[in-house]
């Protein structure tokens, strides 16, 4: 039995929300336990969310998992964090699958351990034909790295400068074919966006709900939306009122 009312969900829902699953570690701290302690309940909190998105009619989640600025943190974090992603992976992957959700991977496969690498691919390629939702998962994944590798395609392709719009960037960027998102959700009430999606949320609306990832449910997510659905978006042009 779900936990909210479906009359409590606004009727403007988000086609596509994106989150920046910050405060891991200090929610780890808060409690006495180490680092990875955290990251293990963040990781761990993912299927609520992805279930809670799927009950409320978003279609598209991109979480930011891992950024390619994060290989700099001390070894043992990152290692940790490698054993963490291959637990979660394999056990959530089958229900994944079973919920009709599409695993898609943004950011560059270049770095990636050998064994995850094969995981992602082994994934994406086992949900590419489900329909029903579709989560991107931001792994070695930067917002700069992706502008500077679209650039580099589009060079490489000899495409002529006059035929470079917005519309052919987009299409050469990691999130080929998704649509931009309409939410961006940073947990743990820090205001910064750290180079995710950078060209993608250009005219995104923003929330900073100040609860740290790993106790950030169902509840909190529906907030989120009845922020977003009481907010007009403009896109740069003048209110509709």
């Amino acid at each position: 039995m779900k936990d909210i009312l479906t009359d409590s969900i606004p009727h403007e829902i988000p086609t596509h929300i994106a989150i920046i699953m910050d405060g891991n570690g200090r929610w780890a701290r808060s409690r006495g336990l180490p680092r990875l302690a955290g990251h293990r309940a963040g990781t761990e909190n993912l299927r609520r969310i992805v279930e809670a998105c799927i009950d409320f009619g978003v279609k598209y989640l991109t979480i930011y998992a891992f950024s390619t600025e994060n290989w700099g943190r001390p070894k043992q974090e990152v290692s940790g964090l490698m054993n963490i992603f291959d637990d979660v992976f394999d056990r959530e992957l089958v229900e994944l699958n079973r919920q009709g959700a599409q695993l898609r991977h943004i950011g560059r496969m270049e770095g990636i351990p050998p064994n995850m690498k094969r995981r992602i691919i082994q994934g994406v390629e086992a949900t590419k034909d489900n329909d029903k939702f579709v989560l991107n998962v931001a792994f070695n994944y930067g917002g700069r790295d992706e502008i500077v590798y679209a650039i580099q395609q589009i060079v490489k392709d000899g495409i002529p400068e006059d035929e470079i719009t917005e519309e052919l960037v987009s299409e050469y960027l990691f999130t080929k074919g998704i649509p931009d998102p309409d939410l961006v959700i940073r947990t743990s009430g820090e205001q910064r966006i750290s180079n995710f999606l950078l060209w993608q949320s250009a005219y995104a609306e923003w929330v900073f709900p100040d609860t740290f990832w790993p106790d950030f449910g169902r509840e909190e997510l529906l907030d989120a939306i009845r922020d977003y659905a009481h907010r007009e978006r403009r896109f740069g042009l003048v209110s509709s009122t």
